[in-house]
């Protein structure tokens, strides 16, 4: 009868043998990170795969320190050296890492991080350092491959927008080995011999394609530059050490040459609107100071000596005429006051009263008798008429209290 085995005591046999095999104590396996998940415990449980088989691996806390220097993403390329175990509770096996390190573009983006971080704190970033590029350039030094759509690009875009600017081109390599000296050395020579802006950059590609621009020497030309410096290196997503070192980044060549070279003909256009705002504006501000030197002509003319004195004379012969009416019309009431208060005063003489039939008797002394207790019989006195006067002689006086 042959013998039975348990599961446990199987999956205790495969563990044996693999704790036996000399091959898996210590191998070096290269592939991709997927499900990669950061337990609460500090454990690192990933997969690596390749294009065709896939492996559970583990990363315990107590090896992280001093097996891995970055995080750990899924996609990226990494070699994991480690030892191969079965877990027995799950009869899988798996691996479990003691190191993790970057491989080919992953190694490549982990200096690129240590550059960036170096340079980020020497101030090669700074935003205070960053030069204005000049309004309107004259010259402009390219430094790229003498062939490719780059350079193209760049001319196509120069003589549209302004083909009065000057292009001189620096032919670098922009891949390969010596391409990042060949950059640095082109920053110098147009740095050296005067243009008014630099512009660096080629096609876009692959983070190996584009490492030229992330090499240190590069990024110390740039810094070094007195002339400002635009990096356009034709990606969108991820940048370059030139690009956080250059004045200016765009997203490719063609686009650096639009923010290096202003657009001649979109300034004529301007012009024409500041040349017909101007005009109006002179336009109004001419009509406005006419006006004001009318209004001060006119203040001027009405406060001159000759103007005022003509005005007072006017004035004088108003008030003249206006006093002569007054004068005038206070002598005609004064005329028909004098004539109404004559009229009565004769009306009331006594001669107007003589020539209704009354008499004035008066006393040889002209004292007027106003009664007829002033005459003494026998006494002789005057009578007045409207037409004469007779002197009589009292006979009898009857008084009013006699009748």
């Amino acid at each position: 009868m042959n013998h039975i085995f348990t599961v446990s005591q199987l999956n205790s046999y495969i563990h044996r043998i693999f704790e036996s095999d000399y091959a898996l104590r210590m191998i070096h396996i290269k592939g991709e990170i997927s499900n990669c998940k950061y337990h609460s415990s500090g454990h690192i449980y990933f997969t690596l795969k390749d294009a065709r088989s896939s492996l559970k691996c583990v990363m315990f806390l107590q090896n992280r320190a001093g097996g891995l220097d970055f995080r750990l993403e899924n996609g990226q390329l990494v070699i994991v050296a480690g030892h191969v175990s079965v877990f027995e509770r799950d009869g899988a096996y798996q691996l479990y890492a003691k190191t993790i390190s970057l491989a080919g573009a992953g190694l490549l983006y982990q200096k690129f991080e240590q550059l960036k971080k170096e340079l980020a704190g020497l101030g090669y970033f700074d935003q205070t350092r960053k030069k204005p590029l000049p309004s309107y350039p004259r010259t402009i030094g390219i430094v790229t491959a003498v062939t490719g759509a780059a350079i193209e690009d760049i001319k196509s875009v120069a003589a549209r927008r302004n083909p009065y600017v000057q292009l001189y081109l620096y032919p670098a390599k922009v891949q390969g080995e010596g391409a990042a000296s060949t950059i640095a050395e082109g920053i110098r020579f147009f740095d050296h011999y005067g243009v008014d802006v630099i512009i660096i950059g080629r096609g876009g590609g692959s983070m190996e394609d584009l490492w030229a621009f992330n090499e240190r020497i590069v990024a110390d030309a740039i810094y070094d530059a007195h002339t400002p410096v635009i990096s356009g290196t034709g990606h969108e997503i991820d940048m370059t050490i030139a690009d956080y070192c250059a004045d200016l980044r765009a997203p490719t060549p063609s686009a650096a040459c639009e923010l290096a070279i202003p657009d001649v003909f979109s300034i004529l256009q301007q012009l024409d609107r500041y040349q017909d705002a101007l005009e109006q504006r002179i336009f109004y501000k001419t009509n406005q100071v006419r006006s004001q030197l009318d209004t001060y002509r006119k203040l001027l003319l009405a406060n001159h000596p000759g103007t005022r004195l003509e005005r007072q004379r006017t004035q004088l012969i108003l008030y003249r005429d206006r006093l002569n009416t007054l004068i005038d019309n206070q002598m005609t009431r004064t005329a028909h006051r004098l004539e109404f208060y004559g009229e009565k005063l004769t009306a009331l003489s006594p001669s107007m009263r003589l020539r209704g039939g009354y008499v004035f008797a008066q006393k040889k002394d002209e004292t007027p008798i106003s009664s007829v207790n002033q005459i003494e019989d026998k006494e002789i006195f005057t009578l007045i008429f409207k037409d004469g006067r007779a002197d009589v002689e009292s006979r009898k006086i009857i008084k009013e209290e006699d009748r």
